[in-house]
């Protein structure tokens, strides 16, 4: 005799299916929102990098300009 699954038995299947898509969809949903994050994080960073490299320029220009009137005023003297 063949075996037929109870209806309790599919009610149970059907319900884990259920469970078993909304968690897919759930993880998908976490990933998406760590991905999110992450690229508005980047541009973050890297206007950080960028403030911290025209900071740089600025204070290698003033230490060049402060150079060039310390050999000006050298030349000066003599």
């Amino acid at each position: 005799m063949a075996f037929t699954p109870s209806k309790d038995q599919k009610r149970r299947e059907r319900e884990q299916k259920k469970l078993d898509k909304r968690m897919a969809r759930e993880n998908a949903r976490a990933e998406k929102l760590a991905a999110q994050q992450a690229a508005e994080e980047a541009p973050k960073m890297s206007e950080a990098e960028i403030q911290a490299k025209l900071e740089a320029d600025f204070e290698a220009e003033l230490a060049a300009e402060a150079a060039e009137l310390s050999k000006r005023s050298l030349e000066l003297s003599y």
